[in-house]
């Protein structure tokens, strides 16, 4: 399983990216899982569902099952926040994991970039991130420099650079 990471300041374009990437790379044949990670609290869960009420009451996990999907929910209450290798072990094989955040840790990863967000670059001071997919032109920088919006390039250099086929993969 492969992995690779989008990641930027807030405002940057990741999640649009990442949505344009997943159709891309998986319309080529590939298998894709996402990882984001949530600078804030929040609850897939809503207040007076059986789900809720069963975490409400200690449960450390539900598992919430229908015929079209199942969730699993772990309640963190006071532990720690599990790093990503964990949470990666806990995926079905796939071809390829997109990381959305997670700037600090060390996989491979490309840097999003609007110039109105205001924020410094990440990629010059950090040798995890290879390439940056920018709104605007970005002059000697020593790392590819992407538009934005050319997926199917980012979605290319992704799978050279993780060692999957460019072209579709073979069924």
């Amino acid at each position: 399983m492969e992995i690779f990471g989008i990641t930027g300041w807030k405002n940057t374009g990741k999640t649009g990216l990442m949505e344009r990437l997943v159709a891309e790379i998986s319309g080529r044949g590939f298998t894709v899982s996402t990882i984001k990670h949530a600078h804030h609290t929040f609850d897939v869960d809503q207040p007076g569902k059986d789900s809720f009420r069963h975490r409400a009451a200690g449960a450390s996990e539900v598992l919430l099952a229908s015929a079209r999907r199942w969730a699993l929910m772990a309640e963190l209450r006071d532990g720690e926040e599990p790093p990503l290798d964990e949470l990666l072990a806990r995926l079905s094989p796939v071809d390829l994991v997109l990381i959305e955040g997670y700037k600090r840790d060390g996989h491979r990863k490309i840097e999003t970039h609007r110039a109105d967000a205001g924020q410094p670059l990440i990629a010059p001071d950090d040798p995890t991130v290879l390439a940056v997919a920018s709104d605007t032109p970005l002059e000697g920088l020593a790392k590819p420099v992407f538009d934005l919006d050319a997926t199917a390039e980012v979605a290319d250099f992704i799978l050279q650079t993780v060692g999957l086929q460019l072209a579709e993969k073979a069924v």
